[in-house]
């Protein structure tokens, strides 16, 4: 290790990002590799460190299709001879044909997953730990949890972040064959059973990412608060017990936190390029006026900028996301308020889309019902013109679309859970409280209610709704952006490191 410096040196490995700082290393633009929310999230907090003077370095797989070819592979090797670097280099490549030529980041095979996740690894670990030789180092997800162990190993604390709880398992030999040397840190792997000795486990024991991760890692976080209470209380039947027992663990032992995401800066109405009509909070009501005219006219819905408009901003699948209780009362919602001229509009795939377009052809709803694939400007339009958005999960890690909707002044009508309740409380006018409607019980008849709130609340004179909304989307850009979340991240490696984070 290092001797001490001046602002600690912290490794982030990731296997996802959208985009990192133009002046952070070596082709920077082009290094986008995208699955999920986690490549946002780390793509914010490596731009907002990165910003603040923090001596961050980044560690990814080479994903040379995804990132273009920014760099044939021949160059690359004469560079790297002739010692030709740019100047404080910190994005670091990892180098292996399991995902030099991949179009996606994860596969619906658990084996190639793990064959990825073991290349990436096996360059973390032997290469780049010992060439940065971090103060710190913070792994994300399944793809990076056999590096706390090593990283315990060799005394180097380690915070492990969990966003999605997706696992793989392999033996010792499985993981030695990849070029991880594993009998050297194998009493900090989690087993599915308990080791006596190496030689014992060493074939036949399966080894488990993730709860490695939890197991080896000197702190753990999830991307909410109540998430992580949901999971230690045991509200989630798809959270394995040998995971929820490591996170009791981590928590009685005070190490384990939830920490919220916060949407991409790009997320913002005054200066969002994908809408017909930027605005603020004040002056909202013209500027989503204007976005919903234009919204109604590209989809071809009834051109009434009166009219309450909903936005399903989500993948339409039935395990998490509640899409079944929408499709439940979808027609029944709408002819409820027909005369208002009630309005849906999906900008989301997922395997649940055909249903709403069976629905929407049956009871011949295509003015009132727009079901698009998902695209990017068009679900940024959506935020901007819509007045709701719904959100029935039946559970969020952390979820980032109800807080984009108070930024741009859509209220949620959502489900009461995980990220969703530390982010969302039901609207309450003469209290001036709330920024959403939640219900409690996951049927469609709570769904529903939720929906007849909103209704009550856009009934009500326009100058009693301005005023919650303007406060609404003032509150949310104060509490939902980056800075934020860096700075709770900023709090964590302080105490982890005991000592200030930045000089």
């Amino acid at each position: 290790m290092a001797g001490l410096r001046k602002n600690p040196r912290i490794l982030i490995v990731t296997p996802e990002v959208t985009y990192l700082p133009d002046n952070m290393g070596n082709a920077a633009n082009s290094l986008k590799a995208k699955a999920g929310g986690l490549a946002d999230m780390s793509a914010a907090l490596i731009n907002t460190l990165f910003d603040q003077g923090a001596d961050v370095h980044v560690a990814l797989p080479d994903y040379r299709s995804l990132f273009g070819n920014h760099c044939n592979p021949i160059l690359k090797k004469e560079l790297n001879a002739m010692k030709i670097r740019v100047p404080e280099e910190r994005i670091h490549l990892a180098e292996d044909r399991a995902f030099f030529y991949l179009n996606r980041i994860y596969s619906s095979y658990e084996y190639e997953n793990a064959k990825i996740s073991l290349a990436f690894q096996r360059e973390v670990i032997n290469n780049f730990v010992p060439l940065i030789q971090p103060d710190l180092i913070h792994c994300n997800d399944w793809m990076t949890g056999l590096i706390p162990a090593i990283s315990r190993q060799m005394g180097i604390p380690c915070l492990f972040t969990i966003h999605n709880i997706y696992t793989v398992k392999h033996t010792l030999s499985h993981i030695e064959d990849s070029g991880i040397d594993a009998a050297a840190f194998w009493q900090n792997l989690f087993f599915d059973h308990m080791p006596s000795c190496y030689e014992e486990i060493r074939d036949f024991v399966p080894v488990d990412f993730l709860a490695s991760g939890v197991f080896a890692s000197h702190y753990v976080n999830t991307v909410s608060p109540t998430f992580l209470n949901e999971i230690i209380d045991g509200h989630h039947h798809f959270v394995a017990d040998s995971l929820r027992r490591e996170l009791v663990n981590k928590c009685n032992a005070g190490c384990a936190v939830g920490i919220l995401n916060a949407p991409e800066k790009s997320f913002t109405p005054d200066t969002d390029n994908a809408l017909a009509c930027k605005y603020t909070p004040y002056d909202h009501v013209s500027g989503k006026k204007a976005n919903k005219r234009f919204l109604q006219k590209y989809l071809g819905l009834i051109e009434d900028e009166t009219a309450p408009l909903f936005f399903w901003p989500s993948r339409l699948d039935t395990v998490q996301k509640g899409c079944h209780l929408l499709a439940d009362i979808l027609y029944k919602v709408v002819s409820c308020y027909w005369q208002e001229n009630f309005e849906i509009v999906f900008v989301a795939n997922g395997e649940y889309q055909q249903c709403f377009k069976d629905i929407v052809r049956r009871f011949n709803l295509g003015s009132r019902v727009a079901v698009c694939n998902f695209d990017e400007r068009l679900s940024h339009q959506a935020f901007g013109a819509s007045d709701f958005i719904f959100m029935p999960s039946n559970f969020e890690p952390c979820g980032l679309p109800q807080m984009i909707g108070t930024i741009y002044g859509a209220l949620p009508v959502a489900h009461d859970t995980g990220g969703i309740h530390d982010t969302i409380a039901h609207l309450d006018v003469e209290k001036n409280t709330g920024n959403g409607f939640l219900f409690e019980i996951l049927d469609s008849e709570g769904f529903a209610w939720a929906i007849d709130e909103a209704m009550k609340f856009y009934r009500l004179p326009q100058e009693v709704k301005e005023k919650q909304i303007l406060r609404i989307m003032r509150q949310s850009h104060e509490s939902f952006n980056y800075n934020v979340t860096a700075g709770r991240y900023i709090e964590l490696y302080e105490k982890m490191l005991n000592r200030p984070f930045l000089s």
